[in-house]
């Protein structure tokens, strides 16, 4: 069964970082193209950036230069660094197999002073 545990979201202030992780079970990480989302209060979920199988990555043009996305697959794990933070980078982040519907919980992140 394929499932996500996305962690290492909290608080942060305007400026700061964060590194957050997805563990994969069920499911080889460096087999699949994967994803991150986030969705803001009241906002629809939106694409944050992809990890192709061969490492390539794409990012959505808000997070360029800011979050990088990587995976190490003796720990079947993704990530997303995140620096340089604002309050629009705040939302509930979830990462995903691209076009599965299979989702995490997700894991909070908030941008505050």
């Amino acid at each position: 069964q394929v499932q996500f545990v996305e962690s290492g979201g909290g608080l942060v202030q305007p400026g700061g970082s964060l590194r957050l992780s997805c563990a994969g079970s069920g499911f080889s990480l460096s087999d699949e193209i994967m994803t991150w989302h986030r969705q803001a209060p009241g906002k629809t979920r939106e694409w944050v950036a992809t990890l192709f199988p061969g490492g390539a990555t794409f990012y959505t043009d808000s997070v360029k230069g800011r979050f990088t996305v990587s995976r190490d697959d003796a720990k079947n794990t993704m990530y997303l660094q995140m620096s340089s933070l604002n309050a629009e980078d705040t939302a509930l982040y979830y990462c995903q197999i691209q076009g599965s519907t299979t989702w995490g919980q997700g894991t909070q992140v908030t941008v505050s002073s």
